[in-house]
Parts: structure tokens; sequence; C-alpha cells
């Protein structure tokens, strides 16, 4: 008897860590939802109020139609989207470059790849915003996408190394003696069996440009040309607060980040799994 009900309470006690850390990571969500649905006196109202007694729109009437949110909307899918593409083409091919082919110091690129993913990106701001201005890329959204490429690239060669480490050899040459290339070997054999990996790294890649503060605050400073962060860090600026406007724009932020997220969430587990167990 006592075997089951420890069993039972052991059972007991993960459901009930999971239900807390549930509620733990979903509160400020709902909170966010909420508080961007009061009426504005008991946005601020002690004792709060967990469950809005009145309910309207105002917060994201004023953010659609009386604020840029669609420009900074816009800009923000267009670096994220410049980013990822090109993060994942060329970490597919840097990958499949360091695991296919023999050349010298090739472990030492995979190392030197490890250790410029280990480095934080903040150690590169600086070094970064002089080569952008040299070059005329300030205040420009492909020069904004290029350092994120910088420092989410290197994680893309590692993870996809790692999977593509993990794929039989033997797979590409019988595609070779069938008569296909090296080309079509990687985009009909190694690609598909390499999905989770390539999807794990473009939602990761996605999510760091979606979501970056700094970058975009130290790069650009046009206001037609500001991303979300820094276009919603604005509204902390005006001559009276609107939180149920800030409430409203974190919602709509929060929103692709979390699709995107819940879609592929087992593609991105199992990105991190192998990354995790080889290299």
């Amino acid at each position: 008897m006592r075997e089951p009900r420890s069993r039972a309470l052991s059972r007991g006690a993960a459901w009930g860590l999971r239900l807390g850390l549930f509620v733990f990571c979903a509160f400020p969500l709902y909170w966010m939802l909420v508080s961007s649905l009061k009426v504005s006196h008991e946005l601020l109202a002690s004792p709060p109020t967990f469950v809005p007694h009145e309910w309207e729109l105002r917060a994201y009437r004023k953010l659609f139609y009386e604020t840029n949110f669609w420009t900074y909307f816009q800009n923000t899918v267009v670096v994220a989207a410049l980013t990822t593409v090109i993060v994942i083409v060329a970490g597919v091919i840097g990958a499949y470059s360091l695991t296919r082919y023999a050349f010298p110091a090739r472990a030492f690129v995979a190392r030197l790849t490890l250790l410029a993913y280990m480095f934080p990106p903040i150690i590169m701001l600086v070094p970064l915003f002089l080569l952008a201005r040299e070059l005329g890329l300030t205040n420009s959204l492909p020069g904004l996408a290029l350092t994120y490429i910088s420092f989410s690239l290197p994680y893309a060669l590692w993870i996809l190394r790692a999977f593509f480490q993990a794929i039989p050899i033997e797979l590409e040459h019988a595609a070779l003696i069938d008569g296909a290339n090296r080309a079509q070997a990687l985009a009909y054999v190694v690609m598909p069996l390499a999905l989770p990996g390539i999807i794990a790294t473009a939602i990761f890649t996605f999510i760091v440009a979606w979501n970056d503060f700094l970058f975009a605050l130290v790069l650009i400073g046009k206001d037609e040309l500001k991303t979300l962060a820094i276009g919603i860090n604005e509204f902390f600026h005006m001559a009276v607060v609107d939180w149920g406007l800030i409430m409203a724009a974190g919602v709509m932020v929060t929103i692709p980040a979390l699709v995107f997220f819940v879609a592929v969430q087992r593609y991105l587990i199992a990105g991190w799994g192998a990354g995790g167990l080889k290299g």
C-alpha cells in the first residue's frame, strides 16, 4: 500500500509543480490582456481587479489609429524575416560544409563557431555600431538585420551541424549513386531529415530579431524605421503615460511570437535536445 500511495503523492506533486509553473508563466500574459481591456479608472485601481468590471477596446483603437504601430509592426516583420531567411540559408550551407567536406582546420572552425555563440551579443554592440556607421548602415533596416545575423548565425551553425552529423552519410551516397548531385542530395535527403533543427533554428532566430530592443535603439533613430520594441518605448515618454495603450501594444507584440512558438514547439525542443547531445 505504501508504494502506490508514495507514487500517487509523487504524481500529485509533479502535477502541482506543473500547474504552479503554468500559472507563473501565464499570469503576466493574462494580466497584460485584461489590463488592455480595462477602463481608465479601473486600470490603476487599488486593490487591483483581476477580472475587469467594465470592458472597452479604447486602447486598441488608439493603438491602431492614433500611433505608428502598423509602421513599427511592418518594420519588425521585415527585419525578422530577412534575418531568419539569411541565417537559415547560410546556416544550412555552412553546417553541411562542416560535416560533409574535409578541409584543414575543420574542427577548429567548428569550435570557433561555438566560441562565437558563447559571447554575449552586448559585447559586440559598440563594434557593430562603429562598423555600421562607417558603412552607412545606421538608420537602415538591412543594417539592423545584419547585426542580428552576426550573433544568430553561430547558433544556427552549431545546431544544424549537430543535426547533419546525426544523418547517416550512406543515405547521401545512395542518392549520389542514383544520379543525384550534391545540391539535390542536400535538398531532397538531408534537409527533410534535418527539418526539426531547421525549424527550431528559424524560430529562435525570428524571436531574437522580433524581441530585440538594444541594437534597434542604438542603430535606428528615424521614427519611420523604428521596430516595435523601440516604437512602444516611445509610449512611455508621452505627457501622460497611457498604461492601457502600453498593455495593448504588449499584447499585439506577444501574439505573433507566441503563435509561432506554440505551432512548432516540438521542433524547437527537438532542436535544443540535438544541440545538447551532439557536438
